[in-house]
């Protein structure tokens, strides 16, 4: 039986209001009413790492007519008339890494339920690679593009950008890699301010921060076709030839289907420490999804299936050579035709191509 950690205690009202839709409104939570039928033993929340196991043990306070534990909305076991004390051994690491509910049922005799509920985090058992960008080339960048969104397709360069002067300058443009000029663009209206960009099928997909809608182009004539809308913030943008992915400022990244723009499936994404916030724009490339993460010099490489950051990528160089007076850095791209990947910032002077290498 491997180890697990207890940690301090979170306030349980979060837990409780996610257990609501999966319960209906009828079951009575922890602290609400009378004393709880069953209960686990930990008094706090658990937290494990990766794969380890978390031994549970609960304690059957008075009659029982059936006990179910469940693991987010998943029904991991049940009991039938349990008595006294009942043990699991819980596989926190199966659904991924992340912030999980563990939520009891007891059902009574009568038909009464109640609920306890504990957080369970789990964090990633990887020890990210510690790498860094080197600069191998350098291109011209337009220092009036607040870059948002970078992308090859077929071997042509395509950006987004934002406007946050509110002036009408989100655009989405195909650009010149040698000059860094926009070769054709097509803008939005101010009050949209464009973010992250991806392209799949011909089609170019354009994210907005807080108006809550993807716009779609036909990417050889960028002519408009249509609109999706979303909830939250719109940050960063790229597909595994499949999916959309998406981020929003948090360390949640959803997968999302390119003909309706329904959520198929959500990661989180954590290392061996905690989560790591703030992901924005996003880049697919050979398997694994690379974000900037905003305010820093620093890229997290990501596990698409389980969250896991691989690798963590220092471009502190970038910044020294690149900036000028502009902003953070944002946007990768990689040119699958060449091989090469490139990155840039917001109002940055140069365009970099750039290799990924151990210190």
């Amino acid at each position: 039986m491997k180890k697990y950690i207890v940690v301090g205690l979170i306030v349980l009202v979060g837990a409780v209001l996610l257990l609501r839709p999966l319960f209906g409104t009828d079951e009575i939570a922890a602290g609400e009413g009378d004393e709880l039928p069953a209960i686990f033993t930990f008094q706090e929340n658990l937290a494990t790492v990766g794969d380890e196991t978390a031994p549970l043990e609960i304690e059957i306070v008075s009659e029982v007519a059936k006990l179910e534990l469940f693991y987010n909305d998943s029904l991991l076991k049940t009991w039938n008339d349990p008595k006294e004390t009942v043990q699991f051994t819980l596989e926190a690491g199966a659904f991924g890494v992340g912030t999980r509910t563990l939520n009891l049922l007891s059902t009574l005799k009568d038909g009464s339920s109640f609920v306890d509920n504990r957080m369970v985090r789990v964090l990633s058992d990887i020890i990210p690679v510690k790498k860094v960008a080197k600069i191998v080339g350098e291109h011209p960048h337009e220092m009036t593009s607040f870059t948002q969104g970078l992308e090859f397709y077929k071997g042509k360069l395509y950006e987004g950008t934002g406007d946050p002067g509110d002036q009408g300058k989100t655009v989405v443009a195909e650009v010149d890699l040698a000059t860094g000029k926009h070769l054709k663009s097509i803008g939005l209206q101010a009050g949209y301010f464009g973010e992250g960009i991806t392209i799949l099928n011909d089609t170019l997909y354009q994210l907005t921060w807080k108006n809550n809608k993807c716009y779609y182009y036909d990417v050889n004539t960028l002519q408009l076709l249509g609109e999706f809308n979303y909830k939250g913030e719109g940050w960063g943008l790229c597909n595994d030839g499949t999916s959309l992915i998406m981020s929003d400022g948090t360390e949640r990244i959803v997968f999302r289907n390119p003909s309706t723009f329904a959520i198929e499936r959500t990661i989180e994404v954590y290392n061996n420490e905690g989560p790591i916030n703030y992901l924005n724009e996003l880049e697919y490339i050979e398997g694994k999804i690379y974000a900037n993460v905003w305010t820093t010099a620093s890229l997290a490489v990501i596990d698409p299936a389980s969250g896991k950051v691989l690798e963590q990528i220092n471009a502190k160089e970038l910044f020294e050579k690149g900036r000028g007076y502009g902003e953070v850095m944002n946007g990768i791209a990689h040119n699958a035709q060449t091989g090469k990947t490139y990155m840039t910032g917001k109002n940055w002077i140069k365009l970099f191509e750039v290799q990924f290498v151990e210190p």
